[in-house]
């Protein structure tokens, strides 16, 4: 029997799982079974909140999955629950906390509600990476480069995109209309395209200001998201320097808003909500 507590960020579910207390000795199986919407629990995946490896430098550690089983660096919305979820639970009441992740130690500071608990998460997402081997983006499979944006084939027909890595790669494509976009369809053509080796989360995004977008996306391993932290921090960044919008940026993701500020220090700054949902048991046969 294993202990979970489902939270999510604006939408954004995960299973998560106290390290602490127990053992999980196959995440990636675990993961696709629990999150699945039909048989399982129902989330865009599992999240282990663990010691740190090094406690000198961090007081978490998170690992996160998808719900097809495979492992990601970073999630902007995971995070913030596995906060909410250290304060609230008393594994861990320093301000700022300390997470480390695939992407490395991340510092988050927290408010909280009238009764104690967390609700409101700033996380310092480290500085946005834009060479595309680093990302990874294979650079022959693209075309343009003027303004940040690059062309790519998709079925025979030219997509735009600009790409940013925050400790996973995105690709950003700017739309008039988000809502015309046929996510299903796109979203796994983009993900597995050849350019990508280590796939991409596909974010389609409609400028409504200066300082406020609306996006959608379709994240690696888990499909069509009501939001993704990482990919908002992206968008901000994209924005910027194909010089649609502003620094301090409103997105607008189907499961809520997010504030996202990419600082003059170069990091980006990310402010959201954390919920907690329910906790259970799952069957360990299972």
């Amino acid at each position: 029997m294993v202990r979970f507590t489902k939270m999510h960020g604006i939408g954004n579910d995960y299973i998560y799982v106290n390290g602490f207390t127990e053992t999980v000795t196959d995440p990636a199986s675990l993961s696709r079974a629990i999150a699945n919407r039909h048989t399982g629990v129902g989330s865009d995946g599992l999240i282990l909140i663990l010691p740190p490896e090094d406690a000198q430098q961090a007081d978490l550690r998170m690992r996160m999955f998808n719900a097809d089983g495979s492992e990601s660096e970073m999630c902007g919305n995971g995070i913030r629950c596995v906060c909410k979820y250290a304060h609230d639970h008393d594994l861990c009441k320093t301000q700022p906390m300390r997470i480390e992740t695939g992407a490395g130690v991340l510092s988050l500071e927290y408010t909280l509600d009238g009764s104690g608990t967390v609700d409101m998460v700033t996380v310092d997402m480290g500085e946005p990476v834009l060479e595309l081997a680093a990302i990874p983006v294979e650079v022959k499979q693209l075309s343009g480069g003027e303004g940040q944006t690059y062309r790519l084939d998709v079925d025979n027909e030219p997509i735009e995109a600009a790409f940013v890595s925050m400790g996973n790669p995105h690709a950003v494509i700017y739309v008039d209309d988000v809502s015309e976009i046929d996510l299903e369809c796109i979203g796994p053509k983009l993900e597995g395209h050849v350019a990508f080796p280590e796939r991409v989360n596909s974010h389609f995004v409609q400028v409504d200001s200066r300082s406020d977008v609306t996006m959608r996306t379709w994240e690696r391993g888990s499909g069509a998201t009501r939001a993704c932290g990482t990919g908002a921090c992206a968008v901000c960044v994209a924005g910027a320097v194909t010089g649609r919008t502003e620094r301090i940026l409103c997105a607008n993701l189907p499961g809520g808003d997010l504030d996202i500020e990419w600082a003059t220090d170069d990091h980006v700054y990310m402010t959201g909500p954390a919920v907690e949902v329910f906790a259970g048991n799952w069957p360990a046969n299972r």
